[in-house]
């Protein structure tokens, strides 16, 4: 594969033999296939009416579906119509591309797992999973009609030299293979279109016929949102030459971390009850409504919505375990109030990014989950085009030495900064004090000394958290609040809650939110944790509670970037069962809290300095 300095010393020659015979400066780095730059910036140069459309099928190595054959994976490729030479392609996989299935969730009402204890659970479903193929799609920018798959970037990309290619994930659509909610056999398939692009494998059209990719220059940049944001990322972690840049947009970058929280089965957002077998029959849209029925079927057993510990299983489906192999330039995206596919993705995926010196980008929007271009279209395509054009086509654009962070602020202005979380935050405690069943103080400070100061709750699963946020009252939940805050503050990161608990049952749900009210008494849910107290030595293996005996107990919250409005208070509300997020018990005992010592770490602009200047109840 060459490097991008050798694709900046062949530009300089070139530009030196040009200038030798004709006396006119050739364009610097410029790209095959006519492709015009300028600026760094792919131009659009070509006519992206009636492209060449193609529809393929690539040969993966794998035989996911025991039929003793190679899967093979449906591509639709798109060209400019009139375009020679060798084409960078923009590559997106899907499973959705064929819609999807009506299936019946998981009932949530159910009794939690006790180690030893009798199975008390209830087996009745919750609902049916309809219309996800579409509500992605939509998210996405994609259209289907009598088989054409379009994209809302795609007459842009063909418009500038790129040819477009759609890939339809095993199990789905006219794919063969099964599909498995993240297992590796999908992660092949996302990878083998790439393959036939630099001549690695064969494709075969539906006559049967082998064909070549002889116009692909094998340069690829895979993107796409949600589902099919996060095969890039999981082709990114293979290693796989050719792959030279990747825009994945409110992806998964744990499958685990989807769908479990710290040993709770967590729902993502509005799909409470799904899991990955649901997922997959869902997405299992190939003709051959039999030949994957036994594989989906161990997927519900070895996911285990049980216990909610991680396993194999699960461990399969971690992508960040080869993120050190990934290579491709990652231009990264997430809602910020994204509850469907969790901060947690980017950020630990980031994190790993930084460390191994990828070169990486981030973009962060107050919305939830969706597409930037929505948001800041032309901002955004400038963007991506940038991207595309350093490390596809080897422009010297300057991109990957800007500001590392682009984000979103709650007035929706948008500003860029070094890097995420922000450099200048560092971390602050504080602690509760004592409201009973009202609303009790958050204070700055470190655990106390003293005499324990516990309060209680009652867990209550029928109650939505929005709504115990809100009331002034409640059994059901603890509330700790600041005065209003006397300057602005920001958190940016994740915010823990280091508790001392004691249950009154064997097994309990755990949520932690970080809420603001503003000065009319509206409130709002920042971001959550949970977590499941018999896994707070492991997620392995479940440790027994002992009912009255307290534990260490350690909430994690999504990561979040935020700015508490002067004026506002700034909080934490415990609750046990979360009804929108975990599984839900019979309304019944709760726990209690050694507030003494207990303590929530805020990583906060300006420190421990900052979060007393703004929320101190007796500021110096």
């Amino acid at each position: 594969m060459r490097t991008f300095r050798h694709v900046q010393r062949a530009a300089l020659a070139a530009a030196a033999t040009a200038l030798l015979l004709t006396g006119v400066p050739a364009a610097m780095a410029e790209p095959t296939a006519g492709q015009v730059v300028s600026g760094g910036e792919a131009q659009p140069t070509f006519s992206a009416a009636a492209p060449v459309r193609q529809d393929l099928w690539v040969r993966a190595p794998i035989d996911s579906d025991a039929d003793g054959k190679d899967d093979e994976v449906h591509v639709q490729v798109v060209r400019p119509a009139g375009a020679t030479g060798k084409l960078p392609v923009v590559y997106q996989a899907s499973p959705y591309f064929s819609g999807g299935n009506d299936v019946t969730n998981h009932g949530v009402d159910v009794e939690l797992y006790v180690p030893g204890g009798a199975d008390t659970r209830m087996a009745k479903p919750l609902g049916v999973t309809r219309g996800r193929a579409a509500e992605e799609l939509a998210a996405a920018g994609i259209t289907l009609n009598a088989g054409q798959i379009s994209w809302a970037y795609e007459e842009y990309f063909l418009a500038r030299g790129y040819a477009v290619m759609y890939g339809e994930s095993l199990g789905t659509g006219t794919s063969t293979g099964c599909p498995t909610s993240g297992a590796r056999n999908e992660t092949i398939g996302a990878r083998a279109p790439i393959d036939w692009l630099n001549g690695r494998t064969k494709a075969r059209d539906a006559q049967g016929k082998d064909v070549a990719a002889q116009w692909a220059s094998g340069k690829v940049g895979m993107m796409g949102v949600s589902y099919n944001g996060t095969l890039p990322t999981a082709v990114a972690s293979t290693g796989v030459p050719g792959l030279e840049a990747i825009v994945p947009i409110a992806a998964i970058s744990s499958w685990y971390d989807y769908y479990r929280a710290a040993g709770a089965v967590v729902a993502p957002g509005t799909y409470q009850g799904e899991d990955t077998d649901v997922l997959a029959k869902y997405v299992y849209t190939r003709s051959d409504r039999a030949i994957c029925k036994k594989v989906i079927d161990k997927l519900e057993q070895d996911q285990d919505r049980v216990t909610g510990e991680f396993s194999q299983f699960w461990n399969e489906r971690n992508y960040l375990n080869d993120a050190g192999k990934i290579k491709a330039a990652v231009l990264a995206v997430h809602g910020l109030n994204d509850f469907n596919v969790k901060t947690k993705h980017v950020d630990q995926l980031y994190s790993a990014l930084k460390k191994s010196g990828v070169p990486h980008k981030i973009w962060l929007h107050q919305s939830g989950h969706t597409d930037p271009i929505g948001l800041r279209k032309d901002e955004w395509l400038r963007t991506v085009n940038r991207w595309f054009s350093k490390y596809l086509l080897g422009q010297n654009n300057g991109i990957d030495r800007e500001p590392k962070l682009t984000i979103q602020r709650e007035d929706k202005s948008w500003v860029n900064e070094p890097d995420w979380p922000t450099p200048a935050a560092s971390n602050a405690t504080a602690v509760f004090q004592a409201g009973g069943n009202k609303i009790g103080g958050f204070v700055p400070g470190g655990n106390r000394p003293g005499p324990a100061v516990t309060e209680s709750l009652q867990d209550d699963a029928t109650k939505l958290a929005a709504d115990l946020v809100a009331a002034p009252s409640s059994p059901n939940r603890l509330a700790y609040l600041s005065k209003p805050a006397a300057t602005s503050l920001r958190v940016s990161g994740t915010v823990d809650v280091d508790f001392r608990m004691s249950f009154q049952r064997p097994a309990a749900n755990v949520t932690a939110l970080l809420v603001s009210v503003g000065p009319d008494g509206k409130s709002r849910i920042v971001t959550r944790g949970w977590v499941d107290p018999q896994n707070r030595d492991s997620l392995n293996k479940p440790t027994p509670i002992t009912p009255g005996k307290e534990y260490a107990i350690k909430v994690s919250m999504q990561p979040h970037d935020y700015v508490v409005p002067r004026g506002h208070r700034l909080g934490v509300v415990v609750l046990s069962s979360d009804n929108e997020y975990t599984l839900r018990p019979k309304p019944g005992p709760g726990f209690a809290v050694n507030l003494s010592s207990t303590r929530v770490t805020l990583p906060v602009v300006g420190g421990q300095a900052a979060l007393n200047a703004a929320i101190s109840p007796n500021p110096r």
